[in-house]
């Protein structure tokens, strides 16, 4: 069989993993011990996040064409990719909360919905909460008001002398 023919089918896992991808972060692992590496895995994992190593040729090959192209130049040294399909900044939020805690891992680049940043940006980007949070926050913004609404329309009713809770009707 010939290299090509045995190098095609993890290019088109590479493929398949990014087509659907929000994001995808570059990091070079090297320095890990197998302990924080599992330990990586594992968070990510949990996170709904993929976490491979491939080499850096074939990373390319399946990056080409595609939105993820960009980060062809990071291409260097032992590279891993991890990426998601659900929330977009959460290969850079988790990788980077792993990296202060173990500084031999150093996230190299990423693509976040089509926009590349290289190490810097995503240290930004990996700021931004999940989207579970911001909803929250969103509806406890939009709840507030109506709660303080609620609230001063209760004491004015009560200092007019009428009852806090009006009678149901029959």
């Amino acid at each position: 069989m010939a290299k090509i023919e045995l190098k095609k089918p993890v290019v088109e896992e590479i493929s398949a993993g990014i087509k659907d991808a929000q994001s995808v972060v570059l990091v070079d692992y090297r320095g890990l011990t197998v302990e924080q590496d599992t330990q990586l895995r594992k968070s990510l994992r949990e996170a709904g996040v993929s976490y491979k190593v491939y080499k850096n040729t074939m990373m390319n090959f399946a990056f080409k064409g595609t939105a993820f192209e960009a980060l062809s130049p990071y291409l260097a040294g032992p590279s891993s990719m991890a990426y998601s399909a659900t929330d977009a900044t959460a290969p850079a939020r988790l990788l980077s909360e792993f990296a202060k805690k173990n500084p031999a891992l150093e996230i190299k680049a990423g693509v976040v919905e089509g926009t590349v940043y290289d190490a810097a940006g995503m240290a930004k980007i990996a700021e931004i909460p999940s989207r579970e949070v911001l909803l929250g926050r969103l509806f406890g913004s939009m709840q507030s008001p109506i709660a303080n609404l609620a609230r001063v329309l209760n004491q004015v009713a009560e200092k007019n002398g009428a009852p806090a809770e009006a009678p149901a009707e029959a």
